[in-house]
């Protein structure tokens, strides 16, 4: 199964600049609880804004540019490359950037989308899901100074 798993603001920015455009406490809790013990595929500058391997997972980086060479990472040139490597695999995240998103749209099975209730400055957006193709199957609201929402879509099977 491939999932996507992404934050965005109401106007559906994911980037500004290669950086995360918000800092909201608690918000990335549900990556960790979601991705942990999982294979995450994420493009070169994804890779480099986080800036070092994520605990706990093994990480696909996709880059025509760069060979990066860490513990529980590895390189490939493209999606397709990325997705030779898991099959069989219960659950693989997408985890971003921009155009990786867009590329995989058509792949995932699931979403995983948290929309942060404010808009929010940017250069890098998420690409639209066409909701004839998904169904909602969860929604929680978290109240906070800035509060967000965590929704689940499912791809609808024809």
């Amino acid at each position: 199964m491939i999932s996507l798993i992404v934050a965005v603001s109401k106007n559906n920015v994911i980037g500004n600049n290669g950086i995360i455009p918000w800092k909201i406490k608690g918000e990335q809790r549900r990556f960790k609880e979601l991705t942990t013990g999982k294979i995450i595929i994420m493009g070169r500058k994804s890779f480099q804004e986080i800036g070092r391997p994520l605990p706990n997972r093994k990480t696909i980086i996709i880059s025509n540019t760069e060979n990066i060479v860490l513990d529980n990472c590895i390189t490939v040139k493209s999606l397709l490359a990325a997705f030779d490597l898991v099959k069989g695999e219960e659950e693989v995240f997408i985890a971003g950037g921009g155009q990786v998103y867009k590329e995989a749209l058509s792949y995932s099975d699931k979403i995983y989308i948290t929309v942060i209730d404010k808009i929010i400055d940017g250069n890098v957006y998420f690409p639209q899901i066409d909701k004839d193709d998904f169904v909602k199957t969860y929604e929680e609201r978290i109240e906070g100074e800035i509060p967000y929402i965590y929704y689940t879509y499912e791809r609808i099977k024809t």
